[in-house]
């Protein structure tokens, strides 16, 4: 085997629901407000009862059952998540023994925020082709609600929580290209989960002025280590941050005839699930093709992004 690819997707969101009408009745904001400035209309919550390795043990079901896999033909569990509150055993552990893995598969948590998932998706192709692993389970799962200042009308109005999953498995042909990924570590503080009890704050404009004037570059040097054009892609699936950061991304990026991911409207921002959740729903709407190569960019907390151009399931 020479590569790795995405064979199957899987998504959960809790049944709450918050409203920007629900929220004006909590902060000083409306539902005019939060539209104009954030693009956002409605986000999930989990309730006390369900943890981030809840979130993530429901979307891994969902993946395993769409790629026709049993919990113990996997042999690496990978959970990007930020915001799980118990240190040991860690996200991916909890989900692990939630399966009835009874195999021993490698379990690992990885923390890079908003662009985990890119960087797990990334570390399990790196595993798959040096032979260390033959199946992965890469989860992106966060609970921002429990980390948001509900008396902070420019982070509250943002968060929602969720979990994405994807199957990866060895392949004769790479379907996951070449990770790019790095940081800004000296503009850390402008994404921060801090203190006891953690809780969000960012520095938006100058999160927003460092992605819309930063990434496309990067976006498009993804596209070149793919060995495609932008004007190829037919989807685009960028961390669900601010739908007034994805739509001026998408166009700059040239990605003209593809499918843009705007999971943000409904969802809103997801943290580390944005990504694999809003291209679970573009596969399970039959939005994009079974094969057709999509840009997955994630982006936030450190100010680090990761991302690589995938086959679609």
């Amino acid at each position: 085997m020479t590569g790795s690819r995405v064979v199957a997707l899987g998504h959960y969101q809790p049944a709450g629901v918050l409203t920007n009408e629900d929220l004006a009745a909590m902060v000083d904001t409306s539902d005019e407000w939060i539209r104009s400035r954030v693009g956002i209309k409605t986000r999930h919550i989990a309730g006390d009862d369900e943890p981030v390795d809840e979130l993530a043990f429901h979307a891994a079901g969902k993946a395993l059952a769409g790629a026709g896999l049993a919990p113990d033909d996997v042999d690496l569990v990978l959970v990007a998540t930020s915001t799980a509150i118990d240190r040991s055993p860690n996200t991916a552990a909890r989900v692990a023994a939630k399966l009835g893995m009874g195999g021993g598969p490698a379990v690992m948590d990885i923390n890079v925020v908003c662009s985990g998932f890119t960087h797990a998706l990334a570390a399990a192709d790196h595993a798959i082709r040096a032979g260390s692993a033959r199946r992965a389970l890469v989860i992106g799962a966060d609970k921002m609600t429990a980390i948001t200042d509900w008396t902070d009308r420019t982070t509250c109005v943002l968060t929602g929580d969720g979990a994405g999953a994807a199957v990866v498995e060895a392949s004769p042909e790479p379907g996951i290209g070449p990770v790019l990924w790095g940081s800004v570590p000296e503009m850390g503080h402008a994404v921060r989960i801090e203190g006891t009890p953690p809780v969000f704050a960012q520095e938006g404009q100058a999160v927003y002025r460092w992605t819309t004037g930063r990434l496309p570059a990067l976006a498009r040097e993804v596209c070149e280590r793919s060995g495609i054009t932008p004007e190829e892609l037919a989807g685009v699936v960028l961390h669900q941050a601010n739908l007034r950061i994805i739509e001026p991304l998408a166009r700059k990026i040239g990605a003209v005839n593809a499918v843009v991911a705007r999971d943000v409207v409904d969802s809103g921002n997801t943290s580390a699930a944005s990504i694999p959740m809003a291209l679970s729903k573009l596969v399970q709407r039959g939005e994009i093709p079974s094969g057709a190569p999509v840009l997955l960019f994630g982006f936030g907390g450190n100010l680090s992004y990761a991302g690589q151009v995938i086959a679609c399931p």
